[in-house]
């Protein structure tokens, strides 16, 4: 074995134990928050939901300006009018991240009137709640367009310009389904896996880029109109999250440069626990936790 390579063998579990000791010390001790009082926050879905409460948190930490993406306009005014309410520059767009070309032409238009943006969230998202017998064909593809290919052509839109400017960050509002799908959803966990995937590689080839960086945040069930209806068999003890607190930890990621955050921190186990597990012990978790009928009452919307 060539010396060079031997030396690197040995050296990789001592760099291992390193920087394992050295993210735990981290979560211990108090990291330096980004300021981001120059940022432009460009937000898809931001209307309502978690979109809104990303909108406003994000105003709130100081935000130059903050533009909303959606598809209704009722809501995507509502939201503005109380961002600009508070003091912060806000403009909305009508724009479906699931249209190549309309993502394309309001981004230009938005380089126009705005500036550039140097915070990307990309939170759009679409769920229809169905089996896949019973999901009509162009359901499933506005799924994949709007919740996978469309994080694709925001980001194709706006990365180049925060690589030039070596200043920007990519968000996604995962969800925790992209690691353990349920049965009932099979549209949105196909989507949001695809979205994981493109957020882990994206997160990869941005290593060497100074200045520019990702946050995927995957949280539990969260309490919005979206998933309304559904039901888990221990409320209490998996309760739905808070969509104002998802976004106070979203925003506190991206000022901390974090890559990766689960919510609640109980989801790390879940992850953990996948990896080892066999599968019949996996099934056996998901009828003891009853997330075999959670959709039986889904009332959602798309």
């Amino acid at each position: 074995m060539d010396l060079k390579y031997f030396g690197s063998a040995v050296l990789f579990p001592i760099q291992m134990f390193y920087y394992i000791l050295k993210a735990s010390v981290c979560m211990l001790l108090p990291s330096r928050r980004k300021d981001l009082s120059g940022e432009v926050v460009l937000i898809t879905g931001g209307g309502r939901g978690i979109g809104r409460h990303l909108a406003k948190e994000f105003a709130k930490q100081g935000a130059k300006k903050v533009i909303l993406w959606g598809r209704t306009e009722k809501c995507l005014k509502q939201t503005c009018e109380e961002i600009s309410l508070t003091g912060t520059e806000c403009h909305y767009f009508i724009c479906d991240v699931g249209n190549r070309e309309e993502v394309y032409q309001q981004a230009k238009v938005v380089r126009e009137k705005v500036g550039d943006v140097t915070i990307l969230v990309n939170n759009a998202a679409v769920v229809h709640g169905k089996s896949l017998m019973d999901s009509d064909d162009d359901a499933l593809l506005k799924s994949q367009h709007i919740n996978t290919l469309g994080q694709f052509w925001t980001t194709k839109a706006f990365l180049p310009r925060m690589l030039e400017l070596q200043n920007g960050h990519v968000v996604c509002i995962n969800s925790i389904l992209s690691l353990s799908s349920i049965p009932g959803a099979i549209d949105y966990c196909t989507s949001k896996a695809s979205s994981l995937a493109f957020m882990e590689s994206l997160t990869l080839g941005l290593l060497d880029c100074p200045g520019v960086g990702c946050t995927t945040v995957l949280p539990f069930h969260t309490n919005t109109e979206m998933f309304q209806g559904m039901r888990v068999r221990f409320p209490q003890l998996f309760p739905p999250l808070d969509p104002e607190m998802v976004a106070q930890r979203t925003v506190d990621a991206v000022r901390s440069n974090t890559a990766f955050v689960y919510l609640p921190w109980t989801m790390h186990a879940l992850v953990i626990l996948k990896s080892f597990l066999p599968q019949f012990a996996l099934e056996e978790i998901h009828r003891f936790s009853g997330t075999y009928t959670c959709m039986n009452t889904f009332k959602g919307r798309t």
